[in-house]
């Protein structure tokens, strides 16, 4: 069995957050999402668990940080083609978002970056699959 990952996000509104990453074209797994939770599918083995601020605290006793002053994190998932990255950076624009930083293009790579709804930086990159491979 493939090794899965499950981050967890504290978000304020998880309704507010599914109408976002459902605009970017995110499923999420209703079996282990409930009216606090939500089970956001990234991929077959990454998911990221949206989880309401007080269901979040129940996990740590740390104070949850506020994403829009700090960055406690960036998520980086990358894409098949640049293109795939334009789309997905401006779907999340006009779903509320805001951009991070310029689009940085590196020629053999390219990315992009936004913050989502409760600040969580998330950067989508492409590279080259010459570059990748050393060629």
């Amino acid at each position: 069995m493939a090794t899965m990952i499950f981050v967890n996000l504290p978000v304020r509104d998880v309704k507010r957050s599914r109408a976002f990453f459902a605009r970017l074209g995110y499923t999420f797994n209703e079996q282990f999402s409930n009216e606090n939770t939500l089970c956001m599918v990234i991929s077959d083995t990454i998911f990221a668990m949206l989880l309401e601020h007080d269901r979040f605290q129940e996990f740590t006793p740390k104070a949850i940080a506020d994403a829009t002053r700090t960055t406690e994190a960036m998520l980086a998932l990358s894409c098949p083609s640049k293109e795939e990255v334009v789309r997905l950076a401006d779907l999340a624009l006009a779903a509320g978002g805001t951009e991070t930083r310029p689009p940085q293009d590196h020629g053999f790579m390219y990315g992009r970056s936004f913050n989502d709804l409760d600040g969580h930086i998330w950067e989508l990159i492409w590279m080259d699959p010459k570059a990748v491979a050393g060629q």
